[in-house]
């Protein structure tokens, strides 16, 4: 006989994950669908937004997609709005959607950071600015935050890229205390090297691969499906008495840090 799902309790909630269309944001999108969230799917390009809304609702599950740029602070009030008006609530926020770039310090343009912070913390500001007012009135909500263990730990070469993650950990902080008190918990995660497609080819690199492989003490990166639980748990209730925090999954690499 097969084992029944484990039930989180979220099934009548309603979840915006932005950078939805793939990597983590699509693993994550499709855990709380399964666990019987309806998802609003967002980020910028409609066909990966409409390959993850066929595979939800191909699996039983209820998937909406609100193409959205978060550097938008007028779209991300359009994606709050769409998905109250479809499904009459919100319940949890993914801030997902990130930017990442890969150079020295001395050699990161003024444009490289603007363009940075405005994803990554523009861009959840945006957002969780929109949902907030919605979830602070309703008296309960769930915001994630995904950050990165280059917050947390020193990485040449992304200055840029860790600061702007840094200051979502003093962002989820600060919320945290701020909507306690009105049901809100905010909390984030902090994934370590995860395989995705936009990253495939730099592991499969002889030169790159093996030496990422060799930092790692779990000697593996992990799999997307691997954040789902988390997700879940930090979108039920059994978490309603943890905010503020920023959970790391990294297969122990920054704790030889």
């Amino acid at each position: 006989m097969d084992k029944p799902a484990f039930d989180w309790g979220i099934t009548d909630s309603v979840a915006i994950v932005t950078g939805a269309g793939r990597g983590l944001g699509r693993a994550m999108a499709f855990a709380l669908a399964d666990a019987g969230a309806s998802v609003v799917v967002a980020a910028r390009r409609e066909e990966d937004l409409a390959a993850v809304v066929a595979e939800i609702t191909g699996r039983g599950g209820t998937a909406v997609a609100v193409v959205t740029d978060v550097c938008d602070s007028d779209a991300c009030e359009f994606l709050v709005d769409q998905t109250v008006e479809k499904f009459g609530r919100l319940d949890i926020l993914v801030n997902n959607a990130g930017a990442v770039a890969d150079l020295p310090f001395l050699q990161t343009p003024d444009a490289v950071w603007e363009q940075i912070f405005q994803t990554n913390v523009g861009g959840a500001v945006h957002c969780t600015r929109a949902a907030g007012s919605v979830m602070t009135a309703a008296g309960r909500g769930k915001v994630i935050n995904i950050v990165s263990n280059f917050a947390l730990m020193g990485v040449p070469g992304y200055s840029a890229y860790a600061a702007s993650k840094g200051a979502l950990v003093s962002l989820t902080k600060t919320l945290a205390i701020e909507w306690a008190r009105h049901g809100v918990q905010v909390n984030g995660i902090a994934p370590g090297h995860f395989a995705t497609d936009l990253n495939a080819e730099a592991f499969a690199d002889p030169a790159i691969g093996p030496k990422v492989l060799r930092s790692i003490p779990a000697r593996r990166v992990g799999a997307p499906e691997e954040l789902g639980p988390l997700v879940c748990y930090l979108a039920s209730q059994a978490s309603d008495f943890m905010t503020g925090e920023t959970i790391v999954i990294d297969g122990g690499l920054s704790s030889r840090r």
